[in-house]
């Protein structure tokens, strides 16, 4: 059997013809091998291809399957997992030179639980440096390229992860969203990128950044392979003290779009800003009215202290990002530059030569915010306000099932346009950061193109209800064809 990852790539069925003896995990995994190869050069989706790894892991499986044992729910599918994530003997860098080489002595819970479903791990994918960009520029690896059009961003900072999959290299992919990074790539990639409730998967072997925000987050095109793959990575974890004690998410059966017949649909009007694009407008509002057309109510609903989520966010997720990047220091983690007269000398060496200009300046930021005489007026004002957004979400709650709105401010902007503005590149989170802070489940799902390039629409639902913004993408997916869509490189190629 043949499996095209330029069709139209689902995991779910991939796995269930290999499970039926449909071809050989062998043969998966040399395409997608293969494509990556063709296209990677180009596209920068990868940092790291574990080939003989994954040649490994398929005979592996081809070896379980012909011995009729049990198979695993992503038997011989395909998986990208973003560069900060362990995988024991395997870079995880990071993307940042300060990190060349680590190769990790352990599994994250989340790799680990991939292994363990029969899932063939292929390497990892670029980002921004510790996971802080919007746009998978802030690399030591180099920029990644939108398969739509190559000239722009595939967002950030998991944008390795959306690619491989927007390209067709793989069906699923892993990445982190702290402040959007997996939401946002996958809107402006075509994709759908799912940030579950902050602690119902674990971040045991994810290299932090903000670890009151980090959630691993998966990449695919369907509502069914992001199910299946929440139901393999989530469930609570004893080595990750945040992991909610709840059992593995459980995919419930197809949604009917007309199950969704009664849904309050909040629609905030901050979501619609004035930097909102005009063709992302237009595609958010005609999602809308697909909603209203299945049966959902739109709701007029306020989020008063939404214009307070990107100054919160960038208070507190940098102060979390001093605190635990303060480990690099050349001693313990990373690498130690040149002989230096002095302890501290040495430390300033090190970090000055590995990390990158957007890591210093959020490190600086940061450290600013917890010092003495400025971390009350700072970061505890910023956690102030934090509370504040979670109270108007829980109040829209009370009178909405959803909220809804455009996932990206802006389609895909060109490589380079927004480099020298870091206040411009922070605003394109400005719609997600919210649901961040709150530590709500959020989905982008694609919602139609503005002159070739794709739109995400962002659903939020009440923590721990991750069944309820899954349930309502199917139910939009299978009312649209919008997941369809494939960017220039893919149409045509046979499914």
């Amino acid at each position: 059997m043949s499996v095209s990852f330029g069709g139209q790539p689902d995991a779910v069925a991939l796995r269930d013809s290999l499970a039926a003896g449909e071809g050989s995990v062998k043969a998966v995994v040399e395409e997608c091998l293969a494509r990556i190869a063709e296209h990677n050069d180009r596209l920068g989706a990868f940092t790291r291809v574990e080939d003989e790894r994954a040649h490994v892991r398929a005979a592996e499986l081809d070896a379980k399957r012909d011995a009729g044992e049990p198979l695993g729910p992503l038997f011989g599918v395909p998986v990208a997992i973003k560069a900060n994530l362990c995988w024991k003997g395997a870079v995880a860098d990071c993307s940042s030179k300060l990190l060349a080489n680590y190769r990790p002595p352990y599994d994250a819970t989340v790799v680990r639980r991939l292994i363990d479903a029969d899932a063939v791990i292929v390497g990892s994918t670029n980002m921004d440096e510790f996971a802080m960009g919007s746009s998978t520029e802030n690399s030591a690896h180099g920029e990644a390229h939108n398969p739509w059009d190559e000239t722009r961003t595939p967002g950030g900072s998991s944008g390795g992860s959306a690619v491989a999959v927007a390209a067709g290299m793989v069906p699923v992919a892993l990445g982190s969203d702290t402040g959007g990074s997996v939401r946002q790539p996958a809107a402006l990639c075509g994709l759908l990128g799912l940030k579950p409730t902050y602690g119902r998967v674990s971040r045991y072997g994810l290299i932090a950044f903000g670890s009151s925000l980090d959630a691993v987050s998966p990449f695919a095109r369907t509502v069914r392979d992001v199910a299946r793959t929440l139901e393999v990575i989530s469930g609570a974890c004893d080595r990750d003290s945040t992991c909610l004690p709840l059992p593995p998410y459980e995919a419930v059966q197809p949604a009917d779009p007309s199950r969704l017949a009664g849904f309050r649909i909040g629609v905030p009007k901050q979501c619609f800003p004035p930097e909102l694009d005009a063709g992302v407008r237009k595609c958010v509002e005609a999602a809308l009215k697909e909603l209203e057309r299945i049966g959902c109510e739109l709701v007029p609903i306020e989020l008063p202290h939404a214009e307070l989520a990107i100054p919160t966010y960038y208070v507190v997720a940098t102060a979390e990002a001093s605190s635990n990047l303060a480990r690099y220091d050349g001693v313990s983690f990373g690498q130690r530059a040149g002989a230096h007269g002095t302890l501290q000398e040495m430390f300033a060496a090190t970090r000055e030569a590995g990390f990158g200009e957007e890591v210093k300046r959020r490190v600086l930021l940061g450290t600013y915010v917890l010092s003495a005489g400025y971390q009350d007026e700072w970061y505890g004002r910023a956690q102030r306000a934090r509370t504040k957004i979670l109270g108007d979400y829980q109040q829209a709650f009370e009178d909405v099932d959803l909220v809804v709105g455009p996932t990206s401010p802006c389609t895909a902007f060109r490589l380079g346009e927004k480099t020298a503005d870091p206040i411009a590149m922070y605003q394109t989170d400005l719609l997600t950061v919210p649901a961040s802070l709150a530590g709500l489940p959020a989905i982008s799902v694609p919602c139609g193109t503005s002159e070739g390039l794709p739109v995400g629409l962002q659903l939020v639902a009440p923590a721990r209800e991750d069944a309820r913004v899954l349930r309502a993408a199917q139910a939009f997916e299978l009312a649209t064809d919008h997941h369809r869509a494939l960017p220039p490189m893919l149409q045509g190629a046979g499914a």
